[in-house]
């Protein structure tokens, strides 16, 4: 159904800003658009689609908009049908970047006569073959938590496009033996004719690449190309659009490298930095305006963000006015938060919010939550927590305590709790103890090959391991910190520390070390059933999952340095510009904390605790001065 410009305007975007008019009816050539949060980002995109279609007549079948998650491309299908369903006889193709390379793959071998490999989709099939490649590189009892994050970095270096110097490299600052293991996991997919997620990006980029016709059908195929999301894209993925598009084709990229938060991922927000470096003819517009949250909230995001040097320069103005202020809510200690927000939980009326940056972070608010069954809804449960390393050895440490016979979980902690035992001498233990049957323990008695001090470290371990199961678990962990050595084992091997406070928390409500265990099993098996969704007003988030959404109110939790910046262990030393990044991510993360809030936003102050990004926040409320209404369009590169 053909439209005048005029008629398509007056009908559909009647109350849009000039910022958004201009951004819906720049068409051709490569196009950047940069949307600060709130400002109608996927409104406009959703916009500019039916206005290719109707006034520009672009058939249809000639536009493809690639988005960042299935989940976007569905949304993104049905808010197009909503408003332009009854005049389009087709939608136009939205495809994740998946979904097209997974096409490229599927007409390449129909192009030479092969069968691809198969995509593998089942994530513990992933999981055996990981755990078994980790198990021949030194990790003899791999958990769920080694295989995620051995499978995170896989994922990293195939989307960052490392080679092997550079995967070499990342795997001595993470402390694991990636190079192997990258090596071997790739060769078994391969001789399998097997093939990950990842790899369906670089087999779909090599095609385009080795093949020139297949190359110029696509282009020929999809000459307008729209890209949602863009500082959430890979380097690859980045590639792959380049490809795609050309270097002066109709390239519609949106996004916001102020909002790129999935480093960890491999996200390049670069790519967005240097768009007019790789496209010479470029347009580069910004949407600023935002529409969601107060003034107050607006102006004190915007002062933070300008902190951050890897960015266009930009600034956001709000379009609304006014509101309350930003509240700091002072407590004594990080636990008092939890208490403070079981108080909101109890009267809470309105859609209110809890934000943070990992998941562990809510554990202990989750866990006061059931125990006085108070409402809530989580946007997600995904927890690698309860198989983390430290959580393991814990857990490891007190299951040995409560059954001093169990031979494996010997071999998994004597080594860290002070013992000074060498490995053979610790299996010789473990075979004295089986003949005779009595505990482990006891077995250094009939010992003969180690020294006095080791055998005085072994029955210290065996004192301490039998008072602490007659204790509440909060003295047992110190026990386990401090007398036991496995706070010094945590230090030398810069492990999270966190992750031994949320197990403090965890403690303060259970009597006994056997009902603490039983605690974190149930917690464990709970989170793993717990619906994502829900109508109840209370609501836990991470601040990632949290990315798109709005509410009225917003808390912040755990605002404290080391935990929100999170900082680097010291296995993982790093230069000055990738400590520069790292922190410019962090407060891009918080940056989109703060945005979410429509209303009122709540941050917590930890006496005792410094945090650099409140500092950062309360000294620019106070220095701040009158607020320029221009902005820069674009950072000189």
């Amino acid at each position: 159904m053909k439209m005048t410009r005029t008629e398509f305007l007056w009908k559909f975007t009647e109350t849009f800003n000039e910022q958004q008019l201009e951004a819906i009816q720049t068409i051709e050539g490569p196009v950047l658009l940069l949307a600060v949060p709130g400002s109608g980002k996927t409104t406009v995109l959703i916009h500019r689609l039916g206005y290719m279609i109707l006034c520009e007549e672009i058939p249809v079948e000639r536009i493809l908009t690639v988005t960042y998650t299935v989940a976007a491309t569905r949304d993104m299908e049905e808010r197009f049908q909503t408003v332009f369903g009854s005049y389009c006889d087709r939608l136009p193709e939205f495809r994740t970047i998946n979904g097209i390379c997974a096409k490229i793959i599927s007409e390449y071998g129909n192009r030479i006569g092969k069968q691809p490999f198969e995509l593998i989709t089942e994530e513990k099939r992933l999981g055996r073959i990981l755990a078994e490649i980790l198990k021949n590189n030194g990790t003899a009892f791999p958990t769920e938590g080694d295989i995620r994050s051995a499978k995170t970095l896989i994922t990293y270096c195939k989307n960052m496009m490392l080679s092997m110097e550079e995967i070499e490299k990342l795997g001595k600052s993470e402390g694991v033996a990636l190079k192997p293991v990258f090596e071997q996991y790739n060769a078994y997919l391969r001789s399998n004719r097997l093939m990950d997620y990842d790899d369906q990006m670089i087999y779909a980029y090599r095609m385009l690449k080795q093949d020139g016709g297949l190359l110029q059908a696509y282009r020929d195929r999809y000459p307008y190309l729209c890209v949602d999301e863009a500082q959430d894209t890979s380097k690859i993925q980045h590639e792959i659009i380049g490809l795609l598009a050309g270097q002066n084709g109709n390239l519609f990229m949106v996004g916001d490298e102020d909002q790129s938060i999935y480093g960890f991922r491999a996200a390049y927000p670069e790519a967005l930095l240097h768009f007019e470096k790789n496209h010479e003819k470029a347009n580069v517009l910004v949407m600023n305006k935002n529409y969601r949250s107060n003034a107050v909230i607006v102006e004190a995001a915007d002062r933070l963000i300008q902190r951050n040097k890897l960015r266009h320069e930009k600034i956001m103005t709000a379009s609304r006015e006014r509101g309350e202020e930003i509240l700091y809510p002072e407590v004594n200690t990080r636990a008092n938060q939890y208490a403070y927000l079981l108080r909101v939980a109890e009267s809470c009326q309105t859609q209110t919010a809890v934000l943070y940056r990992d998941n562990e972070s809510v554990l202990p608010l989750i866990d006061r939550l059931e125990r006085n069954q108070l409402p809530y809804r989580m946007k997600s449960v995904d927890m690698n927590f309860f198989t983390h390393p430290v959580v393991n050895d814990i857990k490891n440490i007190l299951l040995f305590a409560l059954n001093p016979f169990d031979t494996q979980l010997f071999l998994q902690i004597y080594y860290k709790c002070k013992t000074y035992l060498k490995k053979n001498q610790a299996e010789l233990l473990c075979r004295i103890s089986e003949e005779k049957e009595i505990p482990l323990l006891e077995a250094v008695d009939y010992l003969e090959s180690i020294s006095g001090m080791v055998r005085g470290k072994c029955k210290s371990l065996q004192t301490n391991l039998r008072k602490m199961i007659k204790e509440d678990p909060g003295k047992a962990l110190f026990r386990i910190e401090a007398p036991l050595g496995y706070g010094e084992y945590m230090e030398r091997n810069g492990m999270d520390q966190n992750k031994l406070f949320i197990l403090k928390m965890l403690a303060v409500n259970e009597g006994s070390v056997h009902g603490f265990l039983q605690r974190l099993t149930y917690l464990n098996d709970y989170l793993k059933e717990k619906k994502s969704y829900g109508k109840e007003p209370f609501i836990l988030s991470t601040i990632h999952s949290s990315k798109g959404l709005e509410y009225e109110q917003v808390y912040l939790l755990d605002v404290c340095d080391g935990v929100f910046p999170a900082t680097q262990g010291k296995n993982s030393p790093i230069t000055r510009e990738e400590a520069q990044r790292q922190r410019e991510e962090e407060r891009r993360l918080f940056y989109v904390g703060i945005t979410r809030a429509r209303e009122q936003l709540h941050i917590f102050r930890i006496k005792n605790e410094s945090s650099c990004f409140l500092k950062e926040l309360m000294e620019e409320e106070k220095t701040k001065e009158e607020k320029p209404k221009a902005y820069v369009k674009k950072r000189k590169i």
